[in-house]
């Protein structure tokens, strides 16, 4: 019997820390923390060791994809493949920054969606029957769907969008945003919001794909909001805790192996949200 393995990006610190701490409690088999710098990671696997929790490090920079496609062939020649990916890397501007909104679009849309997306292009395939994957998502991604024009909402929430036609919507966000049309376009003023409506709608897609080419391996692909947690980039002011924002990835993460559902949801406090 293969050993059981479980992958989170952005590990070392937040709530990606503490989705590791939770499975190295609750999943049978080996937890890898990955995370962009090794120092940051291999300290935060010796912060868990401490607290008796041992996971493994492996160095994962989500926008290289020279790192991702590293990774995944550690994975595939260790392992034989992936028991539970959860992609939990991302990033966010704060309100005050004074970055222009157009180099704002560009930057977190590379990391939250196309990123994230070059994770799944190569990691997905490597998911073993039964595998679980978890897409750290937001509700801001849900109020910014809203606040897009009929014709986005109607394509966002449409069961035939293509991984192609949304990268396309995602690119001509940010290519619009640098002449600053995107509000024309009907695109509200949020980077971050369209960037995680990109990426549960990927989460869309994408389970779209799994029922239709691997229908009898019953893998799990979900979006999830972890809520408003106390992390570095959601700032002191947030009720949650990492432990408590960990609690819907992780939850998703160790469905039982004859759950047949959620699949392809968008899931908030364990429940799954209209989208």
């Amino acid at each position: 019997m293969a050993t059981r393995v479980a992958v989170v990006t952005g590990g070392n610190k937040g709530i990606g820390l503490a989705i590791v701490r939770a499975l190295c409690k609750q999943f049978q088999g080996d937890v890898f923390l990955t995370a962009r710098d090794q120092g940051r990671g291999q300290e935060a696997v010796q912060s868990l060791a401490s607290e008796g929790l041992a996971a493994q490090f492996h160095q994962l920079d989500i926008d290289d994809l020279k790192s991702i496609t590293t990774a995944a062939a550690f994975f595939k020649e260790t392992y034989g493949g992936v028991d539970v990916l959860i992609n939990n890397a991302g990033i966010a501007f704060k309100g005050a920054d004074k970055t222009p909104f157009a180099t704002q679009a560009e930057v977190t849309l590379r990391t939250n969606f196309f990123s994230t997306r070059n994770m799944l292009t190569h990691f997905l395939p490597l998911v073993r029957p039964g595998g679980r994957v978890v897409n750290v998502s937001s509700f801001v991604g849900a109020t910014t769907l809203n606040k897009c024009s009929p014709a986005l909402q109607q394509r966002f929430r449409s069961d035939d969008i293509t991984e192609e036609e949304l990268s396309g919507l995602m690119q001509q966000f940010v290519f619009q945003t640098q002449k600053g049309e995107h509000q024309q376009g009907g695109w509200p003023e949020t980077a971050y919001g369209v960037s995680k409506t990109g990426l549960t709608t990927l989460s869309m897609i994408l389970a779209r794909r799994l029922s239709k080419e691997r229908p009898n391996d019953g893998i799990l692909l979900n979006a999830c909001c972890p809520g408003w947690v106390r992390t570095d980039m959601a700032g002191p002011k947030a009720p949650k805790s990492p432990d408590e924002g960990a609690v819907t990835p992780v939850y998703l993460a160790l469905l039982p192996p004859d759950a047949t559902e959620p699949h392809g949801k968008f899931v908030s406090e364990k429940e799954v949200q209209q989208w």
